[in-house]
């Protein structure tokens, strides 16, 4: 809770003038009570108007005094409460940015999105409670047990008598209650992750006629979810009927009790009146706090969720003193580089080595499961190495800034990538300020700008989120565009090219020639005919690297890459 409790310190003048305001609501409260039983036994009983008018002129102002506090203390409340919301929301969301992958793959994105919304969401409406009934309870409390004694100490024996039961009925219920709302959240991080599932795969689900299937499954998770939600408000929704009961039996109590002592002359009217006014505080106190503690154990277990993911550190973070490589030419050097996954029984590479110089094309060849992609996403730090090094300009790249060693490469996805805006937007998601003369210059390099023009709105044409209105050709053609209007110093091609026919393969490559400079190029592929021509090949195989040449020499020391040119080519194309 510590964690959560800093972001409120930028509210904290407004939370000290919350405190202040319901302060003098609940002297204003309590003062109330007094002035009643003064009109009652003063005014009325002794046919004093004087003392109605006056009394009733300060009653009213009084009431007034403490309702422009009560505006203003609501107010304030909720500006606190939803700008903690808001803070907690943003820096949740900044530190999930910096997370490795590791830590996304170790709460998982529905996890992760529910505890940034819902969550939350418990929290900052837990902290209204707290500024507005936690901080006015017992001041009530208090001074009504204050003022009741003073008006009859005998009467208020009724009081001891029922405060431990209703104190008691409290801790019951949310000792009872806390285990079923943190079991409630992760039911809905469950609910959230098959919605995902069914809401992204509705093309797969379509095909394979999975949507009875999918929608058992959801019935499953929600019928779970509604379950615990129903015993969980069950067991709180008792808690009104049991403060209820009490406050009107002890109302009872108080006047049959009071109605004798009145009789016997020990007590007047308005005193009775205003001893049930006190009580009434009393109890109303304790059922305000019974609010607070129905929704705090849902808040302390969404609170602990929050923590988890804030204390989360990243695996993988800047040095303190980072180092920026002289050189500008980006030479890329793999030394001996091991990495296994958490949990892997077996690296999925081992002792890779091999360079990549600035100017040249680097193909990297493999069956499925090779660790061609695996090898890749090293580069840019997505994972750190187990051993080994990876050196950019004879820097390893866990020396340097995550933001520097990024802003030097241009990546393209396996799986490619598009967001909702224009298909301009898009490209410029590469380089921000880039004119629309760069734009139009690398839709034309990644082979797109033939079916972009042919657009309604051209370049201006709007892309669905996940770019679901176009195929899966030009995304990936407008993914490499995006990556080739940065114009980085390494560009990495991570099977960007499976999803295009031989000839626009073909064209596309021969442009990406004229347009790396001295850059240094890495194309992971499957497809022979892609890497025929880079200037030099990694052949993988089990996450070791078993050849490293050109194609020509790699058809004479290579076995395996011999074996996928004769599964992919020709005979004449061999040659």
């Amino acid at each position: 809770m510590s964690r959560l409790v800093k972001f409120l310190k930028p509210f904290a003048v407004m939370i000290a003038s919350v405190l202040v305001l319901v302060f003098l609501q609940s002297l204003a409260n309590l003062s109330l009570p007094n002035l009643m039983a003064e009109i009652v036994d003063q005014g009325i009983a002794r046919g004093n108007t004087a003392v109605i008018w006056r009394t009733g002129a300060l009653m009213l102002l009084v009431a007034l005094g403490g309702t422009i506090v009560a505006v203003i203390a609501g107010y304030l409340s909720a500006r606190v409460s939803a700008g903690f919301g808001r803070v907690l929301r943003e820096r949740l969301f900044s530190h999930v940015e910096d997370f490795s992958l590791r830590e996304f793959g170790r709460f998982g994105t529905a996890s992760l999105i529910t505890r940034t919304t819902n969550d939350i969401m418990q929290v900052q409406m837990v902290t209204l409670l707290f500024l507005r009934m936690v901080v006015a309870a017992p001041m009530m409390f208090v001074g009504g047990v204050i003022m009741a004694v003073r008006k009859d100490a005998q009467l208020s024996l009724l009081l001891i008598a029922v405060l431990p039961v209703l104190v008691g009925a409290i801790a019951i219920l949310v000792s009872k209650g806390m285990p079923l709302f943190k079991a409630m959240q992760k039911k809905i991080d469950r609910l959230n992750l098959v919605l995902r599932e069914n809401l992204t795969g509705i093309r797969v689900i379509r095909a394979f006629n999975r949507i009875d299937h999918e929608s058992r499954r959801f019935e499953v998770a929600n019928l779970d979810l509604t379950n615990t939600a129903t015993r969980v408000n069950r067991i709180m929704a008792a808690m009104m009927p049991i403060m209820m009961l009490a406050l009107n039996f002890t109302t009872i109590a108080i006047i049959w009790i009071g109605g004798h002592r009145i009789d016997t002359g020990s007590l007047e009217v308005g005193g009775l009146m205003a001893f049930v006014q006190y009580a009434m505080q009393i109890l109303m106190s304790l059922l305000m706090l019974s609010m607070v503690f129905v929704m705090l154990p849902r808040a302390s277990a969404s609170a602990e969720r929050i923590n988890e993911v804030l204390g989360s550190e990243p695996k993988i973070a800047d040095p303190a003193k980072p180092t920026r490589p002289d050189d500008q030419h980006a030479f890329l050097e793999f030394r001996d580089v091991t990495f296994s996954y958490p949990g892997a029984e077996a690296p999925a590479i081992s002792h890779v080595s091999f360079k990549a110089a600035p100017g040249e094309v680097t193909a990297i060849i493999g069956g499925t499961g090779a660790g061609k992609s695996t090898l890749v996403s090293l580069v840019p730090r997505f994972y750190d190495v187990e051993s080994g090094q990876i050196l950019v300009d004879g820097v390893d790249v866990r020396e340097m800034a995550q933001k520097d060693l990024r802003a030097r490469i241009g990546i393209v996805p396996q799986k490619a990538v598009l967001f909702s805006g224009t298909v301009a937007d898009n490209i410029r998601f590469g380089k921000e300020d880039a004119s629309d003369e760069e734009v139009l210059h690398a839709a034309e390099i990644a082979q797109a700008a033939g079916f972009v023009t042919a657009m309604k709105d051209g370049s201006d044409s709007l892309i669905a989120q996940g770019g679901t209105n176009v195929s899966g050709g030009q995304r990936q053609r407008l993914a490499i565009a995006r990556a080739l209007v940065r114009k980085p110093e390494i560009y990495i091609f991570d099977d960007s090219f499976s999803s295009l026919d031989f000839k626009t393969d073909a064209r596309l490559r021969a442009a990406l020639k004229h347009e790396i400079g001295e850059s240094t190029v890495l194309i992971v592929a499957q497809r022979v005919n892609t890497v025929m021509d880079a200037d030099r090949i990694i052949v993988l195989h089990e996450g070791q690297v078993v050849g490293n040449g050109t194609h020509r020499e790699l058809m004479r020391t290579c076995l395996i890459y011999r074996d996928f040119v004769h599964s992919q080519l020709p005979e004449e194309e061999m040659a």
